[in-house]
């Protein structure tokens, strides 16, 4: 088979971008969308060029645009193996009493409703390859935070995950829902120096990816290990 094609959401920053390097390291082609396509480029240079990256100026809240993501990958390289659903956002202070609600709005959207188009436009062809759909999940998606939209966002995220793991149970096609903790990415401010790296999280949607088709991993929880007590 010739290279597979991975398609990623979010791809010019953070978990994604770094998730690109270290697929493009396993022999991968890549589709790399996001809304930056300065970044994009920046990167499909890094990675080989045209030949080896597809770059896609995509807003995940928008059909067109997704579809159109989803249209460009198949008529460059006539399939998709595996699609990293990454593409997320962050809230804001205040709780459910006083935060910003046009964020909120904005972070549904993108958190749940762009990852629900994605999968509904590349499911078709994953089941055409018996492929990989992987999700950004979060810690945040397993634990109750007081007053945080974010994490209730990332619990609908599990929630799609199990959902979409069941639809697609017998096609061939392996789910797996990647769960951060912290990581030190444009997404925090300040994060902690405990912080996992971009790379330990691609190091994870790595491991998945490789496993042989009778495996399939269905979560991986990544946190950063505690600082050592004096």
């Amino acid at each position: 088979m010739a290279d597979p094609v991975l398609l990623i959401t979010g791809a010019s920053s953070g978990i994604g971008a770094a998730t690109a390097y270290a697929a493009a390291e396993k022999g991968y082609r890549l589709v790399l969308a996001a809304r930056s396509r300065d970044k994009l480029n920046q990167l499909q240079h890094e990675l080989g060029g045209e030949d080896r990256a597809l770059t896609v100026a995509c807003d995940v809240q928008n059909s067109d645009h997704q579809k159109a993501m989803v249209d460009q990958a198949l008529d460059k390289f006539g399939r998709i193996d595996a699609v990293f659903a990454n593409a997320g956002r962050g809230g804001s202070p205040g709780g459910f009493s006083g935060a910003d609600t046009d964020t909120w709005r904005d972070m549904i959207l993108t958190n749940i409703y762009g990852v629900g188009l994605t999968l509904q436009y590349t499911l078709p062809a994953l089941r055409e390859s018996r492929g990989h759909l992987l999700l950004t999940g979060s810690a945040a998606g397993r634990v109750t935070i007081p007053g945080s939209m974010y994490s209730a966002t990332k619990w609908a995220v599990s929630a799609i995950g199990y959902g979409v793991r069941e639809e697609l149970r017998g096609s061939g096609v392996r789910v797996t829902l990647i769960e951060p903790g912290m990581v030190d990415t444009p997404f925090f401010d300040e994060p902690p120096e405990t912080a996992l790296k971009p790379e330990d999280i691609a190091n994870a949607v790595i491991y998945a990816l490789a496993q042989p088709a009778h495996v399939d991993v269905n979560e991986i929880l990544v946190r950063p290990t505690p600082p050592i007590e004096d």
